[in-house]
């Protein structure tokens, strides 16, 4: 077993993950969700609304959500009810992607220590390739398995001190929401299993489908910046100035050309007061929100308009198919032009 610009996610890229099938009925996706004892009701509910709202164009099912305990046996949950799982480990051996939501009934994992034996046997019987995610501390059950390992990882930001001393080997980074590291995918706390649940769906089949999911959730389809706006810090003057509207005028005149002076002046504040007051409010500068923003843009008009890269380009306010293309192979690893195919492979495609 083991997109940029955004603190969001670390590593993005198209997605080889859902299974094929016959071609006319393409097998779903697999997901097996593990419960573990103590685990939190929100959490593990999670998955199966997110991946259970994303449908194809045809209004078909894209992912087969399953919630499953270590042994088959029921789990007590953290809110003091039963969870009765659908199946037992065997879930785990044929997933595509295994799922491990946080629990608050292991406090030896806090200390570094390890996993129960049928919770450790469960995870050994995972496929190779097989795609991992955790959801809040559940970020503590794949470290103790050994598979975060030198590799980049986030959970809840309350949690970091803690998980640094249990897992030193761990590349933790606490101020993003999720970090995408290809085949191992972690996200920060609560809600944000939500936003790194969003970011697979996008991952796999698009900006389109994911805004569709996200809609029938009721929720934004990827939100700004990271964990470093909930970190618990001084609150500020109830008459501070807020970059809210700024940012929202600029989503509206992004193919324009926005330096910091033009922003901070329609935010009514010195280039000083505006920068250091939109990184507390967005958790990122504004040229990376604005590099992040450009790109989601780019990223929908590349799959739902048959539109020029150099177009593209000028659209999301990139200037340049060059410049869009280096932002792209930077943030996702590929070019416009292999993205667009990924995600719509029927449409030809410009030089990119």
């Amino acid at each position: 077993m083991g997109e940029a610009g955004t603190k969001q996610a670390k590593r993005t890229e198209p997605s080889t993950w859902t299974g094929r099938g016959d071609g006319a009925h393409p097998r779903r996706h697999r997901i097996a969700v593990l419960a573990l004892p103590g685990v939190p009701p929100f959490e593990l509910g999670i998955p199966s609304r997110v991946f259970g709202s994303a449908l194809d164009a045809e209004g078909r099912p894209l992912y087969e959500v399953v919630v499953c305990t270590a042994d088959g046996a029921p789990v007590l949950s953290d809110a003091g009810f039963v969870v009765q799982p659908a199946a037992g480990s065997e879930a785990l051996a044929t997933a595509d992607t295994v799922i491990v939501p946080p629990t608050h009934a292991m406090p030896e994992l806090a200390e570094g220590g390890p996993l129960p034996a049928e919770v450790e046997a469960a995870i050994a019987g995972i496929r190779p390739g097989t795609r991992l995610v955790s959801i809040c501390s559940g970020s503590y059950v794949l470290a103790a398995a050994g598979l975060l390992d030198g590799r980049p990882a986030t959970t809840h930001w309350n949690l970091a001190p803690e998980f640094r001393r249990a897992y030193p080997a761990v590349k933790l980074d606490e101020e993003v929401l999720f970090v995408d590291d290809g085949d191992v995918l972690t996200s920060a706390g609560v809600a944000a299993g939500v936003d790194l649940c969003l970011h697979v769906i996008r991952r796999d089949h698009g900006a389109a489908v994911a805004n569709r999911t996200a809609r029938m959730c009721v929720v934004p389809p990827w939100r700004d910046g990271g964990q470093a706006q909930y970190i618990d810090r001084p609150v500020p003057e109830p008459t501070a100035a807020s970059t809210t509207a700024t940012r929202a005028w600029a989503l509206e005149h992004l193919g324009e050309e926005l330096p910091l002076t033009r922003l901070a002046e329609h935010a009514r504040m010195s280039l000083r007061s505006f920068t250091r007051r939109f990184r507390d409010e967005a958790g990122m500068t504004p040229v990376q929100w604005l590099t992040a923003q450009r790109l989601e843009l780019a990223k929908q008009l590349l799959e739902t308009t048959d539109l020029s890269i150099d177009l593209v380009a000028h659209r999301a306010g990139f200037g340049s198919a060059n410049s869009l293309r280096a932002h792209m192979r930077t943030a996702f690893g590929v070019s416009p032009a292999a993205y667009r195919r990924t995600f719509c492979p029927h449409e030809p495609a410009a030089a990119g």
